[in-house]
């Protein structure tokens, strides 16, 4: 039987209780059992269990106010309540907390001790066994019942056996290849199946350093481990996912070198998922400049060329989101990126996602000139006419519409087109809204260009 405390043996709080209980019991089982029963009975019910619940909490305001009586050592406080520490946990500052407290303190984005402002190396929290029972002794000494904290598990489902297996795991990654071997797996599907795994590295500083040790090491002769390099990689994209991490994982040294050195030269699983950590991390606006910088277009467009159909859509995805700032068109385009997409389009490889990114990178002038150059007018015409996806349409005459607009010396070809097919002005006629928009801006070009030289 448990031991009970002051406040559970005080007479009066006991018999009032009882009374309370006994009475709500009765009426309960009125309602439950008789059909007839009134309304007059559900209130009484009613004001039965709000005067239990009220006993409740006076109870319990008056055993925080007898914790106070008693002048609660300092040490058993949690600085940030102000109050006897129910589950202490110490933080990486060495310093102990209640942990409700120490965890709202660390949801809030704060990272240094709240006692001694200390930067944190790691948010992990460590139970104070010794403050614990410490804290349990001078309650039985007290006839103060035991603080009994229930069994922690945060918001994301850790508990503390998994932190300590993520932490043996990290520590692996430094330890003989087989353990490298055996620790990267088991951290690729961790971090795939269980969101809470992709969380504790946003908490750990150094957790991201010690995943990427084994690519930093590269101790073999031919490189590294190919089943090792994957499941790193793969990790990193698993946790990329995790909206919290992104600017962290983007912003440590050598997860951008290492990603692009995957895009040369890993297996085909791979460089996939390389492509695809690219296109999660390019979420962020900052992480998109930081990545264009780092020179990361480039294996990108070159493993667009090698066209793998299992990397193409990853590869396509990742270009397409690294283009939306205006910084990385041009490095785009000076990387190779128009001719390359314009073959892809031309054998009907991801034609849709292609034009997407052609059309944006259509905003660039040297864009524009080497599509001029290379052939594109036939390519997006031939679409035009025989493509069901309005978007493509759409996609074709934006970008037909934005060479127009700059050399005048392709409206003959567009004029032969329209005399040949009309495919213009049924576009114009039936496109999207903005196509139609396009469409007409072509034919007014048209149009000026047949008067100015009827006027010559």
């Amino acid at each position: 039987m448990a031991k009970t405390g002051v406040l559970d043996s005080d007479p009066t709080v006991m018999v009032k209780s009882s009374e309370l209980k006994k009475e709500l019991q009765k009426l309960v089982k009125l309602i439950v059992d008789d059909e007839d029963y009134s309304t007059q009975t559900i209130d009484q019910a009613k004001e039965t269990l709000c005067a239990l619940k009220e006993l409740k909490i006076n109870k319990r305001s008056l055993s925080i106010k007898l914790h106070e009586t008693l002048r609660c050592p300092e040490d058993f406080k949690c600085s940030l309540s102000n109050d006897l520490m129910r589950d202490p946990v110490i933080l990486a500052s060495g310093q102990t907390f209640d942990k409700p407290y120490i965890q709202r303190w660390l949801k809030a984005g704060n990272r240094t001790c709240p006692r001694t402002q200390q930067v944190l190396s790691h948010t992990i929290l460590t139970p104070n066994h010794l403050i614990r029972e410490m804290i349990s002794q001078w309650c039985k000494s007290q006839g103060v019942e035991v603080p009994n904290p229930v069994q922690y598990i945060n918001e994301e489902g850790v508990t503390e056996a998994d932190r300590d297996h993520f932490l043996s795991l990290l520590e692996k990654m430094s330890a003989t290849l087989f353990e490298k071997n055996e620790a990267a797996k088991e951290l690729r599907l961790l971090t795939k199946r269980m969101p809470s795994f992709r969380a504790l590295f946003g908490e750990c500083l150094d957790a991201i350093p010690q995943l990427l040790t084994p690519l930093s090491e590269n101790k073999f002769p031919s490189g590294i481990h190919p089943n090792l390099q994957e499941d790193v990689i793969t990790t990193l994209l698993n946790i990329s996912i995790h909206d919290n991490n992104k600017k962290l994982v983007a912003e440590t040294p050598m997860v951008i070198p290492f990603l692009m050195e995957a895009l040369r030269s890993g297996t085909i699983e791979t460089r996939s998922n390389a492509a695809a950590a690219l296109f999660t991390l390019s979420a962020l606006d900052s992480n998109k400049t930081l990545i264009g910088k780092s020179g990361a277009l480039k294996p990108l467009i070159d493993l667009l060329e090698d066209g793998h159909p299992l990397t193409v859509k990853d590869v396509a995805s990742a270009i397409f989101n690294l283009c939306i700032i205006h910084e990385n068109k041009a490095r785009a385009v000076g990387d190779g990126a128009v001719r390359v997409i314009l073959k892809k389009i031309m054998d009907g490889v991801h034609v849709d996602e292609l034009l997407a990114i052609l059309v944006m990178l259509s905003s660039h002038h040297r864009a524009v000139d080497e599509m001029g150059d290379l052939g594109t007018l036939p390519c997006l015409l031939g679409i035009i006419r025989e493509s069901n996806c309005e978007r493509n349409k759409e996609n074709c005459v934006a970008i037909l519409h934005t060479i127009c607009l700059t050399d005048r010396t392709k409206l003959k070809a567009m004029r032969e087109e329209e005399n040949t097919y009309g495919t213009i002005s049924k576009l114009a006629q039936v496109g999207t809204a903005r196509a139609k928009r396009k469409a007409n801006g072509i034919l007014d070009r048209l149009k000026r260009a047949t008067n100015i030289t009827h006027t010559a």
